[in-house]
């Protein structure tokens, strides 16, 4: 016992403060929003839609790229010969609508607070459950990240539930294969109103890279309504923290910038 005392005074304190003081070191290799340089992207060059697997990025109305089907992989930069398409390590991405994750490289919405009769609902305390529709567990064990004493998810009143009929809300990853469709319906049926539904991940999205496939159905948004949009492949879960936050009206801009 003493010895278990000895390590806790030794360790110290190990929460992060985000988001009211710094947000932790994020890896060098972290790809979060990606950014383009319009002034040296060659109009006629095709190069990084070519390279994108999953056809996230459009030219014919402009330089756009869906967030939403993202992989954050590097194909597009990579193939991008004037390297005015990078991967910056803005962490900030969830969003309230699908339309909102169509990045055009200038002003990006992110999400906002609840409406204020679901907000004095679930501001305080929001208890949800995690679906796994089909996915790799990627974006769940990014999800379980904030479980841990580095992150203490509790401290926001948000925690994870067995049962739905103890749930507010969702949580959503995969992109529910026909075997995991009527699972994910009855989960949802078996939340008791008014619910909220969380999105994470390109899968649970848009379908990632199994969109199109004849057994999966392209995420969530096909049978139940979202209300909160967190891509990547998977999010950081900082990202994943950002978005929850930010739908909870908890995240003080100032704190965030300084971080």
């Amino acid at each position: 016992m003493f010895n278990a005392l000895r390590a806790r005074l030794q360790q110290k304190y190990r929460t992060i403060g985000f988001p009211d003081g710094s947000a932790p070191a994020l890896p060098d290799r972290l790809r979060g929003r990606p950014q383009v340089n319009v002034g040296l992207c060659p109009r006629e060059c095709r190069r990084c839609a070519d390279a994108c697997p999953v056809g996230a990025i459009r030219l014919a109305d402009g330089w756009r790229i869906d967030l939403g089907k993202c992989l954050f992989c590097p194909d597009c930069s990579e193939a991008c010969p004037s390297g005015s398409l990078r991967f910056t390590q803005e962490y900030r991405l969830a969003t309230r609508t699908r339309d909102d994750l169509l990045d055009n490289g200038l002003a990006y919405k992110l999400a906002a607070a609840l409406e204020e009769k679901s907000l004095k609902l679930f501001k305080r305390s929001l208890r949800l459950r995690q679906v796994s529709a089909g996915g790799c567990n990627a974006c769940e064990a990014d999800v379980n990240v904030l479980n841990t004493v580095g992150w203490d998810l509790a401290r926001f009143g948000i925690q994870f539930v067995a049962s739905p009929r103890h749930a507010d809300g969702l949580l959503v990853t995969g992109p529910v294969p026909e075997n995991m469709r009527l699972a994910l319906l009855k989960t949802y049926e078996a939340t008791p109103d008014p619910k909220i539904v969380i999105v994470v991940g390109a899968c649970a999205i848009s379908g990632g890279p199994f969109a199109g496939h004849g057994e999966a159905h392209d995420g969530a948004g096909q049978f139940i309504p979202i209300d909160l949009y967190i891509p990547g492949c998977p999010p950081h879960p900082l990202t994943i923290l950002d978005g929850l936050l930010r739908l909870l009206d908890r995240i003080d801009e100032r704190a965030t910038n300084r971080a």
